[in-house]
Formats: structure tokens, C-alpha cells, sequence
């Protein structure tokens, strides 16, 4: 132990656990068993990564399963406690949320819709509109049912709450999914990643308003609220965006590295305190950074923050969700749930791609595609559960629900085996998209010694 350090031994309830091993005294003070606590989590979620990938699944889906075994559902609350003290989540929280800022950084940062959507846009679109209404509808029935006995906020909220989360499509693991079955520069993959691209902007715009409906106190708050979202968002457009397109294009150095980090803690800390979440920040700023060098550069970077840090969010999530929990009002709440998301999705899926003329086999893989959530669900979910929106028992059943529909994707995809040129020859000069994914990002992918690019873990 380190000299001078005096750090009372103290458990979650503030107690004293002296231990001695031998000669040598061991401390299981909050700090030292946050530090345990951070090893088991990047170990579990290694592992459990590495096994999912075996059978066929992104490996966050694995991490997300290692996030919940960690918490009660698994370890019970008293061996849960113990590894993780009551007084060291605070430190946990932090730490996943700033690997959730990085993330949702990298996530604005991979949306180009202008590279994504320049052919098939009008399928993308109709696809993207029908593939968020009609599940958004949906949801605000299912809300109808779930407020009886979910009843923390007003049910206007609520109800656009479960709405967005029954829209939601996982942009980063749907990435993932169409690299690893050579997709993402066909026209199915180009069309299915506009399409969850379209979703993720209407779905975190429909939650930056339900967060800011939440945080409002009188009658003047929410304009202001959505009054200074619009101005942070034209400040960016106009006035740092001009000045960023002049580096486009340079080398990543330590100097500008620190700079876009300072950049994206500050754009964090700005729409937190607007009254928005943190996260709204750091995706606005990715989506505004210009594409070049040195937008690939800082990806590569910090996704290794994201690589780290970002199991911390699912141990973190994992600590708020009880399966034994949910009680018999989830023998019936949770096959109801997963009943909307699964249909709604697919619904709008394949009506948007036919009504498009996009052939029925293609539509029905589009429908299955669009049904992945991921990540993305959980951080939303997320924010819900940190805004008050959803309780305990909710927030486990949407988790519940997050990780099946992920899950399913892949193998129905395996089983539709649709045409990844939408009935159309390939064309000769096939504008090859960019694999996003690179280095240590997550969900990525990392460039070879001749350039092209391979799938690496998460």
C-alpha cells in the first residue's frame, strides 16, 4: 500500500472489514473493492464477449448478459452489494457515463446520411417513416396498458417514453450485423443503415423532449428548454463545425486529441444543463464533426476509451435489473412487451420497404433488420430510469426485451437469406462504403496490413 494513503476499511454500510492474509493486511475499504469490482466487470464482459461471437452474436450482446448476471438477477443483492458497495456506485455511475459520452460521440460521428442515403433514398426514407411511426403508435397503446401499474410520471411522458423505446434501432450493432455478413456496402445493408440512422435522430429528438417535458417545472420551461437545444445546435452548425472543416483533414495530434475531448465533455455538460441529458451533447458534436483524416484518427482513438469504459455501463445497468423481481405483473407485461416491439418494428419495416417496391423477401429482412436494439436501447432505457420516468420493474422488463430482440436478429436474417442487391444486378462501379468500425471502436473493426478491413470483437 502506498505511504501516507489513509483510507478508512469501510463496506458499503460504512463498517470496517479488516482481513489478513499471512503477514500481509488486506483492505476491502469502497475504493479497493471498486478497483476488484472494475477487474471482474472487463473480465466478465471479455468472456462473455468471446463466447456469444461462437455462436453467432454481436458480443456486446454478451457483455450486456455479463452486465445483468453481475447485478441481482444472478449474484442476489447481498454478493452484489459486496462487490460493488453501496458507496462505490456513484464512482461506477461515473465512469459509465463518461465511456457513454465517448460512445455516443462515435455514434453522431458514424452517422453520414449523406454517404448513406445517396442511393435508394427514397426507400431508406419510406422505410425509416413507416419503420418509427407505426411502432411509436404501437408503443403509445402498450403505454395505455403499463401505466396502471407503472404510474411515477404524467402519462404524457410516459407514454412518449415507451413510444421511443419501441422505435428504436440499434445504429452501432446493426453495423456490426451487416459487416459480418458481408452487407454493409451491398444496397441492403447502404438502405438498412440510413434506415437506422433516420430512426436514431427521430428517436433521440423524441427523447431530448420527453427529458426535457420531465425537467421542466412551470409552464415557460419547456420552451426555453427546447428554445436553447436549437440555439446549442446552431452554434455548432454555424460557428464550430466552419472552424472544425479546416482540420479536417490534418494529422491527429495530442494537442487536437485533448481539444476534441475538452469539446466533448463541455457540449455534455451543456445540454445537462439545459435540461436535456449529457448524451444529447456528445452526439450532437459527432454529428456535426466533419467527415476526413482526422475524424477517422480521433474514432480510432477514442474507441479504446469506449472499449475500457463502456462495461461499466452494463455492470451499471445490470445493478438496476431483477429478473426475480418483476412478479406476476411480468408473466403477463413482459409477453406483451416483446409482442409490440417485435411486431411494431417488423410491421413498419416491411410495409415502408413495400410500399417502396422492394420485393418481399427483402422487405421481411429489412422488418427483422430494423428490430435490433442493442446498445442503443439501453441507454435510452437508461436515461429513463435516471429521469424517473420508468421504475425498477419497467426498466428490467424493457432490458429484457432489448436483449431477446437483439438476440433474434441474426439468426432470422441467417434463415431469410434475402438478396443484398434488392433484385438488381450489381453494378460495375459499386460505390463501396467505408467499414465505420475501425481499431478499438466499439462494435468494430480494424484495418489490415493491405487495407482492407476485418471484424474485430464487440
Amino acid at each position: 500500500m502506498c505511504a501516507g494513503v489513509n483510507r478508512p476499511h469501510t463496506t458499503g454500510g460504512g463498517a470496517a472489514l479488516p482481513h489478513t492474509l499471512g503477514f500481509v493486511a488486506l483492505k476491502s475499504d469502497q475504493f479497493t473493492l471498486t478497483l476488484l469490482g472494475i477487474a471482474v466487470v472487463l473480465a466478465a464482459a471479455v468472456l462473455a464477449g468471446k463466447l456469444v461471437e461462437r455462436i453467432g452474436q454481436p458480443p456486446v450482446i454478451g457483455e450486456v448478459i455479463a452486465g445483468i448476471c453481475l447485478g441481482p438477477s444472478l449474484l442476489g443483492h447481498h454478493l452484489s452489494n459486496i462487490l460493488f458497495p453501496l458507496g462505490s456506485r456513484p464512482l461506477i455511475k461515473m465512469l459509465s457515463t463518461v465511456g457513454l459520452v465517448v460512445f455516443m460521440f462515435l455514434i453522431g460521428l458514424e452517422l453520414d446520411l449523406t454517404a448513406l442515403t445517396k442511393r435508394r433514398h427514397r426507400v431508406a426514407g419510406g422505410v425509416a417513416l413507416a419503420g418509427t411511426v407505426i411502432p411509436f403508435g404501437m408503443g403509445i397503446l402498450l403505454a395505455l396498458a403499463l401505466y396502471p401499474t407503472h404510474k411515477i410520471v404524467a402519462f404524457t411522458p410516459f407514454a412518449l417514453f415507451i413510444g421511443a423505446a419501441m422505435s428504436i434501432t440499434a445504429f452501432p450493432v446493426l453495423a456490426r450485423i451487416m459487416m459480418e455478413r458481408d452487407l454493409y456496402s451491398k444496397p441492403l445493408g447502404v438502405v438498412t443503415m440510413a434506415c437506422a440512422a433516420g430512426d436514431d435522430v427521430l428517436t433521440w429528438a423524441t427523447v431530448a423532449l420527453v427529458v426535457a417535458i420531465v425537467s421542466s417545472g412551470g409552464v415557460w420551461d419547456l420552451p426555453s428548454i427546447a428554445a436553447l437545444v436549437a440555439v446549442f445546435a446552431i452554434v455548432l452548425l454555424k460557428v464550430v463545425r466552419p472552424r472544425l472543416l479546416r482540420l479536417a483533414d490534418r494529422e491527429l495530434n495530442p494537442t487536437i486529441l485533448l481539444g476534441v475531448a475538452i469539446g466533448i465533455f463541455f457540449c455534455s455538460y451543456l445540454t445537462s444543463t439545459i435540461g436535456v441529458h449529457e448524451i444529447v451533447g456528445a452526439f450532437f458534436l459527432g454529428a456535426i464533426f466533419p467527415r476526413g483524416r482526422l475524424a477517422e484518427q480521433v474514432s480510432d482513438r477514442l474507441g479504446t476509451a469506449a472499449l475500457l469504459l463502456l462495461p461499466m455501463f452494463f455492470v451499471s445497468t445490470g445493478l438496476n435489473v431483477d429478473v426475480s423481481g418483476i412478479g406476476r405483473l411480468g408473466l403477463w407485461q413482459l409477453p406483451l412487451i416483446l409482442f409490440v416491439a417485435c411486431s411494431g418494428k417488423f410491421i413498419g419495416g416491411v410495409v415502408g420497404a413495400r410500399t417502396q417496391g422492394i420485393g418481399m423477401r427483402e422487405s421481411v429482412a429489412l422488418g427483422v433488420l430494423m428490430n435490433t436494439r442493442g446498445l442503443t436501447e439501453l441507454i435510452v432505457l437508461n436515461v429513463g430510469l435516471d429521469r424517473g420516468i420508468l421504475d425498477p420493474q419497467l426498466f428490467t422488463l424493457l432490458v429484457l426485451m432489448a436483449v431477446f430482440t437483439t438476440v433474434a436478429t441474426s439468426p432470422l436474417l441467417g434463415l431469410i437469406k434475402p438478396d443484398p442487391y434488392l433484385g438488381e444486378p450489381p453494378p460495375a462501379n459499386e460505390r463501396v462504403v467505408r467499414n465505420p468500425f475501425r481499431a478499438a471502436r466499439p462494435n468494430g473493426a480494424v484495418a489490415n496490413g493491405n487495407g482492407a478491413d476485418r471484424v474485430v470483437r464487440r
